[in-house]
């Protein structure tokens, strides 16, 4: 097995494969992100990147993150093809190493080879069990990640009773804005937001692509008003919720869908048909 080196580097890592365009400047860059939650044992994620590995060509206006599991992080850096990148599923607040029993620091990430972050994942959110992450928490992560030097998958998204009550955006718009108030200009260009309503993750419930690209479009136009219409243009707005290579042509379609945050399908060859369903440039 490839080891990942002292310095975080794995040079053993095989070759990936491109086809394809580069997204033409000014166009925003496909982002897929496969998130693995807490899913799978060694043999199974062997068996996953050895999948990914062989998948055959990624678009080159597609950009692809995988975040595995903690236990897992270390076998993807030395074993996943070099053009998808490895990234994390949640970092702590603490940005420094310390007596912070349980947590992983970003820059400790950083140091490992890890370019990605997820940061307020509904589940996350939620609490599974446990206290969750609220929306200033979730904020000042975001935060400590960047200026560790992570690019963060900041995940956004309402219930269904939240949609059914028709104050989405309102749900949406109080999960952005404590950050609008710690990013620089600098920082939100390193920021993609993830649009996961909670309804749709793990049910086969998904938005139609219609619905997705109305509220794709208003947090954009929230953006625009809130930062700047610079940073509202450049950002990328992933969708998260049950994407599969199925609907991920008609999802990827929209104006205002820059990828997807993928979580079933991101533990199957499936993987594969909702990068290829990026449209070419």
């Amino acid at each position: 097995m490839s080891t990942v080196g002292l310095s975080g580097t794995a040079p053993n890592r095989p070759a990936g494969e491109s086809c394809g365009s580069e997204a033409p400047e000014g166009q925003r860059k496909y982002l897929i992100g496969g998130n693995w939650k807490c899913n799978g044992d060694i043999a199974f994620s062997m068996n996953l990147i050895k999948t990914f590995n062989e998948a055959g060509p990624i678009p080159k206006n597609v950009e692809v993150v995988v975040c595995p599991g903690s236990l897992h992080t270390g076998m993807a850096l030395g074993l996943l093809r070099d053009d998808i990148q490895i990234g994390a599923q949640n970092c702590g607040l603490n940005a420094a190493p310390g007596a912070f029993t349980g947590e992983i620091c970003p820059t400790q990430l950083v140091d490992a080879g890890v370019t990605w972050v997820i940061i307020g994942h509904s589940e996350r959110r939620e609490g599974f069990g446990m206290a969750g992450e609220d929306n200033e928490l979730v904020a000042k992560k975001v935060k400590v990640a960047l200026d560790s030097g992570l690019n963060v998958m900041f995940a956004i998204g309402e219930k269904k009773e939240e949609r059914e009550k028709g104050v989405t955006m309102e749900v949406c718009a109080a999960q952005l804005e404590p950050a609008t108030k710690l990013l620089s200009t600098e920082d939100w260009a390193k920021v993609a937001i993830a649009y996961e309503p909670v309804w749709a993750i793990g049910t086969g419930l998904t938005a139609t692509p219609e619905m997705a690209q109305e509220t794709h479009k208003s947090i954009r136009d929230w953006i625009s008003d809130k930062v700047s219409p610079e940073v509202a243009t450049a950002i990328r707005i992933q969708y998260g919720g049950s994407m599969k290579g199925a609907n991920a042509d008609a999802l990827l379609a929209q104006p205002d869908i820059d990828g997807g945050l993928i979580g079933g399908a991101s533990l199957k060859p499936d993987f594969f048909n909702v990068i290829k369903g990026c449209s070419s440039p």
